[in-house]
Formats: structure tokens, C-alpha cells, sequence
């Protein structure tokens, strides 16, 4: 059982799942596939969604959570478009799998990446369970690159302009209202910041446990293209969303450790939820370019 976005993470799951299927010689209609469109899912993701399922030969569902989230939203009396409304849409969607999983006896597989858990980018209670998050151990960055490089393997030909489709769609969650035009203006890079810059601090900062002060003076040779203050403003970010949404990954589900960095807090990561960083963003704010 998969939540299928038309985004990266989720097609790189359900191509994983539709690779391990065809190798165990498992029919791949036992894959049940779910799109579950809400107050923000563009016509755009959700064509891409429902051609990628369609191609892949897996058994396709589609359910809107619209209903769903608006009678919960009446319910709080909630009418601002803020992180309530987006959550109420998020849990909606995992309770639809999780509740649909019961009834075939299935497995959810979450989508969930790396650099999500990092920066805790994803709803408690939501899209942060699964019964296994395939994806755990891939960084957003390399999620696109394997996504790219699966696009183009025979085996997924039929998928092919999908993927490639997928590949250039801007990175949402979809939760807010489109634009007028029915455009997606909720990209995630803008509230958190590029991913290219988050996958590096996490690998210097977390993985290769490196102080602040040589993080920022790695990032500032390694991205010349971006503005020093930039650079800080991000890795204050970076360390704030780690240290706070560490409560998050205390209770992720089990899944891959795929490089060098695991942040379970079964395998590589054990640190409490109360974790305080204000020494480590005050080195960063004392750094003299």
C-alpha cells in the first residue's frame, strides 16, 4: 500500500516496490497504489500520479480527502489556511492507508526521505508512520538523481515520460490552496531552504560530526553561487529544525539504512527530544566571514 503524490519521494518508492515484485516474480497488481488529492494537488501532480500507476500495471485507487479534512476543519471551527489545515489533510491521508492496508491485510510503505526526517518536514501522527519507510535512508538529492537514472532502465520505459514529468515538478506538499491559474505555489524549498545546501550540513554537521564554525566554512568554498549570509541563515535553520523535531524520529518506523547515516533512534541517532542547540547557532552567528 502506497500514497502516490506525482513527487519524487513516492514515485521512488513505488518503483522499488515494482522492482521487488517483478525479481520475487510477484504479480504487481498486488501493489495497491493510492493518489489522495486534497485542498492543494495540482491537475499537474495528479495526472502524473495516475499515468505513473497506470504504467506500472499496479492496482490503481483514487480517493479525495477533501471531504474528509472540511469535516474535520468544521469540526475544530478551523477556517485559516495554516499548519492545522495542513495536518488535518496530512493525517487524513494516513488514516486512508492505514485503514485501507486493514482491510487487504496489507502493508503501508511510507515515502519519507532522509533529509525530511532531518529537518522533521513531515506530520506527526501523518506522513511520519508507515509500517517501513523505504526511503529513510536516501537524501532528498539523491532521491532525484535515482528517480532520473530509474527513468531511463528498460524496465520502466512504459513510465518514462511520467517520470521525466515528475523530475521537473517543483517540490510541494500540496497543502494550500493553488493559485488562481490552478498553479502550485507552496514549494518547500522556500519555507526550509534548498535541499542541496540541507543534505550537505546534515552530512557534515550529523554524519561526519563537524562544530558549526567548519560546516559554515565548508558550505561558503563548496557554494560560491550563494550569498554567505544565505549559507548562515540556512544552517541556523537546519539546526533549530534538528534539534526541535527530534521527537519525530523518536517514533519513526523501521526502514533501510541505505548509506552511511541512519537517524533511528534504533541505529546511529540516539539524542533526547529536549535537545538544546543555542551554543551551536551561536557559534554559527559569531562566524566572521
Amino acid at each position: 500500500m502506497i500514497g502516490v503524490s506525482g513527487g519524487l519521494d513516492s514515485t521512488l518508492a513505488l518503483l522499488i516496490a515494482h522492482m521487488t515484485f517483478s525479481q520475487v516474480e510477484l504479480p504487481t497488481d498486488r501493489i495497491i497504489a493510492m493518489t489522495l488529492p486534497g485542498m492543494g494537488t495540482s491537475d499537474h501532480t495528479r495526472s502524473n500520479a495516475e499515468a505513473l500507476m497506470c504504467g506500472l500495471g499496479v492496482t490503481s485507487e483514487t480517493h479525495s480527502i477533501v471531504a474528509m479534512a472540511e469535516a474535520e476543519l468544521r469540526t475544530l471551527g478551523h477556517t485559516t489556511h495554516d499548519v492545522t489545515f495542513e495536518n488535518v489533510q496530512a493525517r487524513a491521508r494516513t488514516a486512508l492507508l492505514f485503514n485501507r492496508a486493514n482491510q487487504v491485510k496489507g502493508l503501508v510503505l511510507g515515502t519519507g526521505d532522509l533529509s525530511e526526517l532531518a529537518l522533521g518536514w513531515m506530520t506527526y501522527c501523518g506522513d511520519s508512520e508507515s509500517h517501513y519507510h523505504i526511503n529513510a535512508g536516501i537524501p532528498k538529492t539523491l532521491i532525484r538523481v535515482l528517480v532520473e537514472w530509474l527513468g531511463r532502465q528498460p524496465i520502466f520505459h512504459m513510465v518514462r515520460p511520467s517520470i521525466e514529468s515528475i523530475i521537473h515538478t517543483p517540490i510541494s506538499p500540496e497543502l494550500l490552496p493553488l493559485g488562481a491559474g490552478g498553479e502550485i505555489v507552496q514549494q518547500t524549498e522556500d519555507s526550509i531552504g534548498p535541499y542541496i545546501l540541507h543534505d550537505f550540513f546534515l552530512y557534515w554537521a550529523i554524519r561526519k560530526q563537524m562544530p558549526p564554525r567548519y560546516v559554515l566554512c565548508l558550505a561558503k568554498h563548496a557554494f560560491p553561487d550563494y550569498d554567505f549570509s544565505i549559507i548562515r541563515k540556512w544552517l541556523k535553520v537546519f539546526y533549530s529544525r534538528f534539534a526541535s523535531q527530534q521527537f519525530k524520529r523518536n517514533s519513526m518506523p523501521d526502514g533501510l539504512k541505505v548509506g552511511t547515516m541512519s537517524l533511528s533512534p534504533r541505529s546511529d541517532l540516539r539524542m533526547p527530544s529536549e535537545a538544546s542547540i543555542q551554543t551551536w547557532i551561536d557559534e554559527v552567528d559569531a562566524f566572521e566571514e
